[in-house]
């Protein structure tokens, strides 16, 4: 069982604006615009979904810093997570 850690007072480590115009900022989606806010929430536990589960690749921050791993993220979501990782200390390799 996963356990998310939430502090008690949480804050995103960035805003991210998605336009359905690239190159305006570097997160894309074409469907809309959208404003998210991006949270980093330390999991302990067992974070390895069933293998019935929904189709979800999990990464530990030190594979995810791989950046094969973040070449294969559509629409800015790869500079998010090199956004996220930096925030805890890591750099992508």
């Amino acid at each position: 069982m996963a356990l998310p850690r939430v502090p008690t007072s949480l804050q995103p480590f960035t805003v991210a604006e998605y336009f359905p115009t690239q190159g305006i900022t570097p997160y894309h989606d074409p469907r809309q615009h959208a404003v998210s806010l991006a949270y980093i929430v330390p999991v302990t536990g067992d974070c390895r979904p069933r293998q019935d589960a929904l189709d979800l690749v999990w990464f530990s921050p030190q594979e995810a810093a791989s950046l094969a791993v973040q070449s294969e993220m559509p629409g800015g979501h790869g500079f998010l997570l090199r956004q996220a990782l930096a925030h805890v200390g890591l750099s992508a390799s």
